[in-house]
């Protein structure tokens, strides 16, 4: 796991050296073991090229693992983030074809790899990672991403020069860098606490979308080609000798691609544990390692003072007993939210998801141990783990009377500031339920519903984004899903949406603020493909969330962990903001000098604030997407040490 960046200038223009040096070292915290330099100096109308490295030393501690890494010649150069999971077989195969290694490192057989099959070598890799490839002799520069998106690559380009980086707090220190803000983000943020790949909150910096290969020219020209596309169409049909119609195999196949998926994300040349919640996805990744690890499993877990249904600690407990683990684990009190500018400087751009305050913490804890861990992440999203999955497919089968009756019933149903509460959980699903698919989904994830926004935005703001464009990146996720079954084209949304913008994100860049590796072997390519092909009952099943998870590891887990219903890894923000937290919310909303009153409504701001503060609902959601916004105003322009 590492951080790289670079230049590529068009205009005659040389590299800075010491300009490359503070982007690179700006990602210190990504790689803060080594560093590496490479610059091609272009001439002749040839781009000149910078490449900055930070590396974090995961596999090969040698100097021969140092990047950037080149070729023998000399003419291939590439920087890598991430890890290449099937590198020893391309190794193997790379050596039969007769090509020379130097070290035993993952990142060396791409340089190899790209010379063997050129600009489609991405297809070629199973892993997480971010890629740039630089090609001396043909002046190309190539970026790839891995299939999920687990590792991010943003860049920008304007007639002079192309740059390129691991976050975008690199490309920011380019005095050369249009810092202009997208009129469209802070809309599309306020619904879903992100900016939708491949937008930022910067005008000219884009993310590049996952599973893509982009190839810049020598006169800037890009070239984009997604290399994988995850497909349920075949749903039910599976692949030779797969039998999916039945149970038994099916829960068989799952649990050894799973085992496999943990497996081989155990090489590492340096110290290995796991995020430990007591739910049931990071329970079974647990419980695979203690039967393949050597030495007991160091696991690490969180939770939060003040309401028990936000702390899981007890279950985490017992399934580190269950399975003989070191454990370790830490209660996040409110006070944790002095942490709030700090995250700021580490996220680039406001951020919704209010769980990465304890998912840094909890890597910070990790850290202190191991350098790797293995987590649970993307089981809701491969196996149909959320109540909202289950509530879209029924808003879709039955008949819209019974779902407009439904949303009439729930306007019934007082407004408490316990969004967990099971009546405020069931008005949130019935209100929503009746609206025309995809939207009851985007309303059931929204901070901010396109309707809502449309009072909390000044006219201006709401002109440039109403609620059509709102809706257009999950109109565009939505893209070729029509023919899946229902649950399948949820799922297909979900994973191409919030599982990219907000999971996979949060999870990066907190623990990489702390220097950790994070592995999520939910989303192993071979795993994942084999549950899109799976049929949909053997996701969700009369009920039944994740059923057939459940049953190839129902063995494996205490009986209290296969039971519980989905926690999530929430915070207690509704009760903080009105007690502990009260005091800071204020100062921050309710100042006359609002930055976000150039985009929003100042009195609508101070309505939600204090109907909050009153306990007339639970607007902890919204005042925290506020929150971050207004502080990202005030400190974009800031170092926030």
């Amino acid at each position: 796991m590492c951080g790289f960046c670079g230049i590529v200038q068009f205009d005659g223009a040389s590299i800075e050296q010491d300009l490359l040096v503070e982007m690179r070292d700006t990602l210190k915290h990504r790689g803060p073991d080594d560093a590496g330099l490479y610059i091609d100096t272009g001439g002749d109308r040839r781009p000149a090229v910078g490449l900055g490295h930070r590396r974090l030393s995961i596999i090969d501690l040698s100097e021969a693992g140092r990047q950037p890494m080149t070729n023998e010649d000399g003419r291939v150069v590439v920087v890598t983030n991430g890890e290449i999971y099937n590198f020893e077989e391309l190794r193997a195969d790379l050596i039969g074809r007769g090509h020379r290694f130097r070290s035993k490192s993952d990142t060396e057989v791409i340089v190899h790899l790209y010379e063997e099959h050129g600009d489609d070598f991405p297809a070629r890799l199973d892993g997480m990672f971010a890629i740039a490839l630089w090609d001396a002799g043909s002046r190309k520069l190539i970026l790839a991403r891995d299939r999920v998106g687990k590792k991010p690559l943003f860049y920008y380009q304007d007639e002079e020069r192309f740059l390129f980086g691991s976050e975008m707090k690199s490309l920011l220190r380019h005095p050369g860098v249009d810092r202009e803000i997208n009129p469209t983000a802070v809309s599309l943020y306020l619904c879903f606490g992100y900016v939708p790949t491949p937008h930022t909150f910067y005008r000219k910096i884009f993310k590049l979308p996952p599973a893509t290969r982009m190839v810049v020219g020598p006169d800037g020209r890009r070239e984009a080609r997604t290399y994988w596309t995850l497909d349920y169409s075949p749903n039910g049909k599976g692949a030779p000798g797969e039998n999916l119609g039945d149970d038994a195999w099916c829960a068989g196949h799952v649990r050894t691609l799973l085992t496999e998926a943990v497996r081989k994300r155990l090489v590492s040349d340096v110290p290995l544990g796991a995020f430990l919640s007591g739910g049931i996805d990071s329970s079974i990744v647990v419980g695979i390692m203690s039967r393949i690890a050597s030495a007991p499993v160091k696991t690490f877990s969180i939770g939060f003072s003040g309401d028990p249904r936000y702390n899981e600690v007890e279950y985490a407990r017992m399934v580190a007993d269950r399975f003989r683990t070191e454990h370790t684990e830490f209660i996040v009190k409110p006070e944790a939210f002095d942490l709030i500018e700090k995250l700021l400087w580490y996220h680039d751009e406001p951020y919704g998801d209010s769980s990465a305050i304890p998912t840094y913490i909890v890597s910070k804890l990790t850290r202190e141990h191991v350098t790797v861990a293995l987590n649970g992440d993307g089981g809701d999203e491969v196996f149909a783990g959320y109540e909202r999955f289950q509530a879209a497919r029924m808003a879709e089968r039955l008949p819209k009377w019974i779902m407009m009756a439904g949303s009439r019933i729930a306007q019934w149903i007082p407004d408490t500031v316990d969004s967990r509460a099971l009546p405020m959980k069931a008005k949130r699903m019935l209100t929503k339920a009746a609206r025309p698919f995809p939207m009851p989904l985007l309303a059931w994830i929204a901070n901010f519903e396109p309707e809502e926004l449309a009072s909390v935005c000044s006219p201006d703001q709401w002109a440039r984004t109403g609620a059509e464009g709102i809706g257009a990146s999950f109109y565009q996720a939505m893209e070729g899903t029509e023919v899946f079954e229902s649950l399948d084209r949820i799922l297909c949304i979900n994973f191409r949406t919030y599982l990219l913008d907000d999971l996979l994100r949060k999870m990066d860049l907190m623990s990489m603020a702390n220097s950790l590796e994070a592995r999520s072997p939910f989303l192993d390519r071979d795993l994942v493909e084999f549950a899109a092909r799976m049929p949909a009952r053997m996701k969700l099943r009369r009920g039944r969330m994740k059923y057939i998870l459940k049953r190839a590891f129902s063995d494996m887990l205490p009986p209290p962990i296969l039971k519980r219903g989905k926690m999530g890894f929430g915070v207690p923000l509704g009760k903080w903001f009105c007690n502990e937290l009260r005091d800071y919310v204020c100062d921050w909303l309710l100042a006359p000098d609002l930055r976000m009153g150039a985009y929003l409504r100042p009195r609508e701001v101070r309505r939600i604030v204090e109907s909050h503060l009153a306990q007339k609902g639970d607007y902890s959601r919204k005042i925290w997407a506020l929150l971050m916004l207004e502080l990202w105003l005030q400190k974009r322009s800031e170092k926030i040490s």
